[in-house]
C-alpha cells in the first residue's frame, strides 16, 4: 500500500503536489470512487484515474539534455513554438526538472519521476546551479559582491551566490563571468543582473548538481548514469 498521491507522482503524470492539488479538488478515483483526502493509501493494482486518465505506472526514465537556445522548457507551448519534449524519446511521459528559459541554452534534466523533481527543484535543497554568462557593461567588484551578498529584486531577497572567472572584453565592452546560485526562480539569473545594470546577453547553465555538458553536443540527450543519479539524491540527503 502506497500513498495516491506517490503514486501518482511516480507514475510520471504529474508532480506530487500537483497531485495533491488534483485529489483535493476531486479529480482522482480509485476504483470508481473520487478520493479526496490526502495521505489514502491504494495499491498499484488498483484502477486510478486522474482527470479522467487512466493511470499508467511507467519504468521511471531521467534523462540529461544539452538544450539549445529557441525551445521552451514545457511539454506544449500555445504559441506552437518548439519545445524539450521535441528533443527526447516519446515513448514515455517525462517533463523538465525546473526549466531554462526559450534564448538559454544548457544542462536540462527530464523525467517521469516526480519525487526526484520535487528534491531537485526545491530552495531548501540549495541544488547548485551554475551558468556561464554574458553581460553588457563591465561588472565591478562592488556589483558582484552586491549580487553574492543576496540582492532584492521584484519582491524578494535572492539567496547567497558564487562569482567567478570575470572576463572583460574593451572591444564590445562586454562581461563574462560564471555565476552559480542554489535557486531556480523565473529569470532570476537576468533579474540579478539587470539590478545592477548589466543586462545579460547570453546565458548558458553549464551544470546542474553534478552533471555537466561534458562530452556532449548542443540538442544532444543521454541516459543519466546509475551513479549520476545517485550522487544527484545524495546532494539533498
Amino acid at each position: 500500500m502506497e500513498r495516491l498521491q506517490k503514486i501518482i507522482a511516480h507514475s510520471g503524470y504529474t508532480s506530487r503536489r500537483k497531485a495533491e492539488d488534483l485529489i483535493v479538488a476531486g479529480k482522482v478515483t480509485v476504483n470508481g470512487v473520487v478520493m479526496k483526502e490526502l495521505g489514502t493509501k491504494v495499491k498499484r493494482s488498483d484502477v486510478i484515474i486522474v482527470e479522467g486518465n487512466i493511470l499508467s505506472l511507467e519504468e521511471k526514465v531521467y534523462y540529461v539534455l544539452y538544450k539549445p537556445e529557441g525551445y521552451i522548457s514545457s511539454t506544449d507551448d500555445e504559441k506552437g513554438r518548439k519545445t524539450v519534449l521535441d528533443l527526447v524519446p516519446r515513448d514515455k511521459r517525462v517533463y523538465p526538472v525546473g526549466r531554462l528559459d526559450y534564448d538559454t541554452s544548457g544542462v536540462l534534466l527530464l523525467t517521469n519521476d516526480g519525487d526526484f523533481t520535487n528534491l531537485m527543484t526545491s530552495p531548501k535543497h540549495h541544488v547548485e546551479k551554475e551558468y556561464r554568462v554574458k553581460l553588457k557593461g563591465f561588472l565591478r567588484k562592488e556589483e558582484s559582491t552586491r549580487i553574492c551578498r543576496g540582492i532584492r529584486i521584484e519582491n524578494y531577497k535572492t539567496k547567497k551566490a558564487r562569482i567567478t572567472d570575470v572576463v572583460y572584453n574593451k572591444e564590445n565592452e562586454t562581461t563574462l563571468a560564471t555565476i552559480i546560485i542554489t535557486e531556480g526562480k523565473y529569470h532570476q539569473v537576468k533579474l540579478m543582473f539587470d539590478a545592477v545594470n548589466h543586462p545579460v546577453l547570453r546565458l548558458k547553465r553549464v551544470r546542474f548538481g553534478i552533471i555537466t555538458l561534458d562530452n556532449m553536443k548542443t540538442g544532444e540527450h543521454r541516459l543519466l548514469k546509475p551513479y549520476e543519479l545517485k550522487q544527484l539524491k545524495g546532494l539533498v540527503e
